[in-house]
């Protein structure tokens, strides 16, 4: 038995960083939404009792690191399934790149996992397993726009976002998230206004949505990667209405509203970075197909 899912990526329109927990996690505050760049996903039924990842993508790993390994495994423990089972990874989203491609992978096999054992499992059941795998996995099992707390893991759903168009352009380095929050100095940051980014959103003021972009790990991956910052600066001079980096980078996304204007920078980022996309963000969450 065979089935197909995509994983979305996501981009990060805030990221706050409150404090640290006493467990050495650190508490935040962000709005997040998936956008349709996305990983593909194929599960299959395997007679023997094992999990195998297959990936043609060098820098996925097919062992017990791979987060869809995990959520796998979870699940075969917590519900007694015999059953093996092979995932298969076409990977499209690129990798630490601060979009949640791994995360998202979880969240899939998660969801997909669910569907193929006949487990009835309801998606907040699911977000709450997807917590134990990893702070993303979470948000990515509902997928869409949500404020995410705590370590990223408590989710309250919004509406979906003013319409436009992102441009992700990730350089050829990848960043590390632990090494950027080590970096992070907690009383020196431009916080972003959350409150604000919801009101944007909930009022579907693309203008207002713009102004409120911010991400406080931003000046710890600009200051140790000077492309990042030259990626960023080269979006805004072709005219982009926004840009920021995402996550904990070093993927930069800016947000245009209109097709020439997308063209423009696209095709603009294209002469000297190789992983360029225009996406469109999914607006509301997303299922199995």
């Amino acid at each position: 038995m065979k089935l197909m899912i995509k994983a979305p990526a996501k981009i990060n329109l805030t990221l706050d960083v409150l404090h640290k927990r006493p467990d050495g996690y650190h508490e935040v505050e962000m709005i997040m939404t998936t956008v349709d760049l996305a990983d593909r996903l194929e599960l299959e039924s395997l007679e023997k009792d094992e999990i195998r990842i297959i990936s043609h993508n060098r820098f996925v790993p097919d062992d017990s690191r791979n987060l869809a390994y995990q959520a796998a495994k979870i699940l075969k423990q917590r519900y007694n399934i015999k059953q093996g089972i092979a995932i298969q990874i076409d990977k499209i989203i690129p990798v630490a790149a601060g979009l949640a491609g791994g995360s998202s992978d979880a969240a899939a096999a998660l969801k997909g996992l669910n569907a193929l054992w006949g487990l009835g499992l309801s998606l907040d059941e699911l977000a709450e397993i997807g917590a134990e795998i990893g702070s993303d996995v979470s948000f990515c099992v509902y997928g869409g726009t949500a404020l995410a707390t705590g370590r990223g893991e408590k989710i309250n759903r919004l509406p979906t976002p003013p319409n436009c168009w992102v441009i992700l352009a990730k350089p050829t380095i990848g960043v590390s998230t632990g090494e950027v929050y080590k970096s992070l100095k907690l009383g020196r940051m431009n916080r972003p206004n959350t409150n604000a980014m919801i009101e944007a959103i909930r009022e579907n003021d693309y203008d207002k949505m713009c102004a409120n972009v911010g991400n406080v790990l931003e000046s710890v991956t600009l200051n140790a990667h000077p492309e990042v910052a030259l990626i960023k600066e080269q979006m805004i001079r072709f005219g982009a209405d926004t840009v920021l980096m995402s996550g904990s980078g070093p993927t930069v996304f800016g947000l245009v509203r209109h097709d020439s204007r997308m063209h423009r920078v696209y095709n603009c980022l294209r002469g000297f970075c190789d992983q360029v996309y225009a996406v469109r963000m999914l607006g509301d969450g997303n299922s199995v197909d």
